[in-house]
Parts: C-alpha cells; sequence; structure tokens
C-alpha cells in the first residue's frame, strides 16, 4: 500500500468531493436532468477510481479513507437534496440515516472493546447498490415524465427493497458485535476464573 496523495484514483475521490455542492445548486434550482448527469459522473469515477487503484497498483492509505467518505458524503447529500425538492419522502431519507446512525454507535462500542471495524456484509452491499439504483430512477423520473411510467415503479420497488436489505444488514452486525463482545467477556471471565483458582 503507497503513502502517496498524488495518484488517478484520489485525484477522481476530490472531483466527486468537488461535484456535490454542484450537484445540490443543480438540484436546489430545478435542474434535474443535469443532476442526473452528475450522479451518472459520479458512479463512473466511482467504478473508475477502485478499478485504477487495484490493477495498476495505485491503493493509497489516503484513498481507503478519502473514497469511503466521498462515497457517503455523496449518497448523504444526494438523499438529502431528493428530499428537499420533494423527489423522496423525508421519513425514507429519515429511516436510511437512522441505520447509518446507528452504526456508527456500533462502531464505537467496538472501538471501546478494542475490536476494529466490522467487514462489510454482503446484504449491506445489496441494499446499498438498491438505494444507489433508486435515487437516479427517482431523479429521472421526475427529470424526464415521459419516462415517469417505468422509472417511478423501478425506483421506488429499489428504494424499498434497498432499505429493506440496509436494516438487515444493520440488525446482522449488531448481533456480530454482540457476539463478539460477549465472546470477550466469557474469555475473561474464564481466565479470572482460573486465576482464583
Amino acid at each position: 500500500m503507497s503513502s502517496r496523495i498524488v495518484t488517478i484514483p484520489n485525484i477522481l475521490s476530490l472531483l466527486r468531493l468537488l461535484l456535490i455542492p454542484v450537484f445540490l445548486v443543480l438540484l436546489v434550482f430545478g435542474y434535474f436532468g443535469w443532476a442526473l448527469l452528475l450522479i451518472a459522473v459520479s458512479a463512473i469515477t466511482d467504478f473508475v477510481d477502485g478499478y485504477v487503484a487495484r490493477h495498476f497498483n495505485q491503493v493509497s492509505r489516503l484513498g481507503q479513507l478519502l473514497d469511503p467518505a466521498v462515497d457517503r458524503l455523496f449518497i448523504l447529500s444526494t438523499l438529502l437534496g431528493l428530499a428537499f425538492v420533494d423527489v423522496l419522502p423525508w421519513w425514507l431519507v429519515a429511516v436510511i440515516i437512522a441505520r447509518d446512525a446507528l452504526l456508527l454507535i456500533l462502531g464505537v462500542v467496538l472501538a471501546n472493546h478494542r475490536f476494529g471495524p466490522l467487514p462489510v456484509h454482503h446484504l449491506g452491499k445489496m441494499g446499498t447498490f438498491a438505494i444507489l439504483f433508486a435515487m437516479p430512477a427517482l431523479l429521472a423520473a421526475a427529470a424526464f415524465p415521459d419516462v415517469a411510467a417505468v422509472a417511478l415503479p423501478l425506483g421506488w420497488a429499489a428504494a424499498i427493497w434497498g432499505v429493506f436489505l440496509y436494516w438487515w444488514a444493520g440488525v446482522a452486525y449488531i448481533l456480530q458485535a454482540a457476539r463478539m463482545i460477549r465472546e470477550v467477556r466469557v474469555a475473561a471471565a474464564t481466565a479470572s476464573d482460573t486465576v482464583d483458582r
């Protein structure tokens, strides 16, 4: 792993970060088509930076922090922006953000027990993919009324399925963390009993 800062993947991640305020301005002023284009550009650069990092030996410490942070920030900004312009209902945004907040708290609890972050669960990946599909689909329905008859039901199906998988993964993370903490406590209690004897 490289400690370099200036790499193609890091530049692409920075580009995605700079696109966030542009996307929000376009959304707020009603340029839904251009906002949709920026979501597409963000998705493409996200794929390209991961591909380049893996296949051209440009994985860096900065990239491992920057890429997921920008992804989460872009998703959060998109959710809030789409709710602000009434493309998404606020309750859906609240449900998604509540799950992320729960996992943030879980991460603090694990850190207090000297555990690192849990490995990404495939359910979480599937849920994230579904939500990432839902957002541009619903935006496309708002931007282009001619495709709304197809984009709207597809977007809503993906959103509901994504939220379900998202929370299912969240419950799986909680159960895994509880099991890990319980095993540590049992091991500590067993060691204490052995010493006392």
